[in-house]
């Protein structure tokens, strides 16, 4: 399962561990995933969306439908 979140598009980074010793090793950073279910009162269904917090906070401050809406004027399917 990809670790992309639905609206903002955030995918993991990489970086490097550092060591005391300064080693520094490949590592992943993964953005903070949460799959959620929302309803849409417009469309009368629920869609189950895989978001990142960020993106919760966003759907918690203008809304689900003017998110949706702004996520699929930049090309995104749900």
């Amino acid at each position: 399962m990809s670790q992309v979140c639905q609206i903002t598009g955030k995918r993991p980074r990489t970086g490097n561990y550092v060591s005391h010793a300064n080693n520094k090793t490949k590592r992943k950073f993964y953005p903070n995933l949460h799959k959620k279910r929302f309803y849409i009162p417009e469309e009368d269904r629920w869609v189950t969306l895989k978001i990142s917090s960020t993106a919760l906070r966003t759907i918690n401050k203008k809304g689900i439908t003017a998110v949706l809406k702004e996520a699929r004027a930049a090309g995104k399917k749900f």
